[in-house]
């Protein structure tokens, strides 16, 4: 019999290249060749993304302890990343009159909202071409550096344009943190990953207006910016020198730049900043909904949508292998995926109205300072937090992602119908803090829920990309929530403020000691009467993302492990199919050639 690793070599076929395709052979040879029996096994692995498989033999799992400590420095940028979409709601009162500006103060949150939501798809995209430690470390310089510029910001103007700018590299944390925690979590964690996610987003959501009202209260607006400098700066030096070995992260290779379409990211800045634009406008110009500023840029909007679109159909259809694209159908033509996005844009649009809007209502109604209306938001933190756990322990074995976003709408939709019941006194109402609970807990289920459904329903090959436009998109509907909840705010302040004589935007933001009684009732009245707009309108969407949820179920779930090794599974069958059919078309056109074995040694017997 045959002796164990002893064959000869030269019986087995051989391909080698010709000079034209010589840097080619080297990849296609290590593609095909195993190694023999009794030789090492082991790969090296680069810290980049899940695209191309190179070894049946999966990465090994990252060790618990040291696990711990990268969830830990990743979810510190996350959070504060996650921060500043909510930081500023209890300081804007306070820039608007440094600066003097009352109707262009929400840009301040929509310039940020706006970058955030624009670029994360794209950083997902990029981090699959130089990696994922590249890509988050380029993320950390952009936000920490300009966030220092926000706080040294000289006038309105600039504060946007910073905000703006560190919104980009806010979306790289995002984005990144959730591709980067399921991918190197150990399978049996993929539950705790998910509920991390959840808390991490309900508490900066909530932390936010308690963290900006208490420096804006007891130092200044501008270290709500700065304070981003020392926190980041540990959080990047520990990720750093955290992050793992090549052996402890998917055995995958990396993109070409070519391959990023930077005309679909593009297509998708023009969308979203083109229909978010008008309706904030449309507040600052009285409601005026049937004006060419309202309609024209919403018209371009929808236009750039829907050529996105066709972009990305001609990209799948057309040039499938050229371009890595930013939406690609091969996600949107899965039922379940697609309601899932649906679903966190129209959870995002009520969570991120509440998280402006009741700050603000406890300054103006209440009479709270910045520190007490961000104390006001605790009991929906404490909510938020133990919906993201009930939804980890639920989904931890057999995935219900679907009953699990469908109970958490159906919890944020009772919380805001009940909303709509507050009144205008002085006094804080026990009820209008009991019914943000539902909100919250609602909130905690949707977006861990909606995490897990987005690795449960994209392949491997897209799972970087199907992430980043949960996340894009459920800001998207929070940037549209802040600028239709400010619109409403400015329409009912017209119409009730409007005929004394006095600039009703100015009355909003006017201090309650410079205001006579009749004035302050009226201020009183106008935002309550906006808080049951804003809250009908939000009741709606939850009324719709309900329905989404059905459409999220999926017959025949398996554990979630065995999803995620059936994801592996897939990916790996995929790319032996295309490194075969690239073999053949290089041997077809020359570049490889097929030796016979060379003659007759005969294979050692026992």
């Amino acid at each position: 019999m045959a002796v164990a690793g002893a064959e000869n070599k030269s019986d087995e076929p051989q391909i080698t290249a010709d000079s034209s395709g010589a840097s080619q052979s080297t990849m296609h040879k290590t593609a095909l060749e195993a190694p023999s029996q009794g030789a090492s096994s082991d790969t090296t692995v680069p810290d980049v993304a899940p695209f191309a498989i190179e070894d049946d033999k999966p990465a090994l799992r990252i060790p618990l302890p040291r696990f711990i400590l990268l969830a830990s420095a990743i979810c510190l940028g996350f959070f504060l990343a996650l921060l500043d979409t909510s930081i500023v709601a209890t300081s804007l009162h306070v820039i608007a009159i440094e600066f003097q500006d009352t109707e262009t103060i929400y840009w301040v949150a929509l310039s940020y909202t706006l970058a955030y939501l624009s670029c994360a798809v794209l950083f997902a995209r990029i981090s699959d071409v130089i990696g994922r430690r590249a890509a988050v470390l380029a993320a950390y310089v952009i936000f920490i550096a300009f966030s220092l510029a926000c706080g040294w910001a000289q006038n309105l103007p600039q504060l946007i344009a910073f905000r703006a700018l560190q919104g980009v590299g806010g979306s790289g944390l995002y984005s990144l943190t959730m591709i980067i925690l399921p991918e190197v979590a150990p399978l049996n964690y993929q539950g705790v990953v998910s509920s991390l996610i959840g808390i991490v987003l309900a508490a900066s959501g909530v932390l936010g207006p308690l963290i900006g009202g208490v420096l804006t209260q007891y130092a200044s607006w501008r270290w709500v910016f700065w304070i981003n400098g020392p926190i980041g700066g540990v959080s990047v030096v520990a990720f750093y020198f955290i992050w793992p070995e090549p052996e402890y992260l998917p055995a995958f290779h990396p993109r070409k730049w070519k391959e990023v379409d930077f005309l679909g990211a593009f297509l998708l800045v023009a969308a979203a900043a083109l229909i978010v634009f008008p309706f904030q406008n449309s507040g600052v110009e009285g409601g005026n909904w049937s004006s060419p500023r309202f309609i024209a840029p919403l018209v371009f909007g929808v236009v750039s949508l829907t050529a996105l679109f066709v972009w990305q159909w001609f990209v799948e259809r057309r040039w499938p292998e050229k371009f890595a694209s930013t939406l690609p159908m091969v996600l949107l033509r899965n039922r379940a995926y697609s309601a899932t996005v649906i679903h966190a844009t129209l959870t995002g649009f009520p969570y991120f109205v509440a998280i402006y809007t009741f700050p603000m209502r406890f300054q103006v109604v209440n009479g709270k300072n910045p520190f007490e209306a961000g104390l006001m938001l605790l009991p929906m933190l404490a909510a938020t937090a133990l919906g993201s756990l009930i939804a980890g322990a639920v989904n931890g074995k057999v995935h219900k992602t679907a009953e699990t976003m469908g109970l958490g709408a159906t919890l944020m939709l009772l919380g805001c119908a009940l909303e709509t019941t507050a009144g205008t006194g002085v006094a804080v109402e026990g009820k209008v803090l009991g019914f943000l609970v539902f909100v919250g807990v609602g909130f905690g289920l949707v977006a861990a829920g909606g995490t897990m459904s987005g690795i449960y329903t994209s392949p491997a090959r897209e799972h970087a990309t199907a992430q980043g436009i949960i996340a894009q998109v459920r800001v998207l509907g929070g940037s549209i929530g802040i600028a239709a909840s400010s619109a409403i705010l400015s329409v009912e302040a017209r119409k009730s403020l409007g005929g004394g004589g006095v600039n009703p935007e100015l009355l909003l933001h006017t201090g309650g000691s410079v205001l006579t009684p009749e004035q302050q009732e009226g201020v009183r009245v106008v935002y309550t009467a906006a808080l049951k707009n804003d809250m009908i309108v939000c009741s709606a969407l939850l009324a719709a993302a309900v329905v989404a949820a059905v459409f999220v179920y999926q017959k025949g779930r398996l554990p979630t492990g065995e999803v995620m090794k059936k994801r592996v599974g897939e990916e790996i069958a995929r790319v032996r199919e295309e490194k075969r059919r690239t073999i053949e078309l290089a041997i077809a056109n020359g570049e490889l050639q097929v030796k016979p074995p060379a003659g007759g040694a005969p294979k050692q017997e026992v």
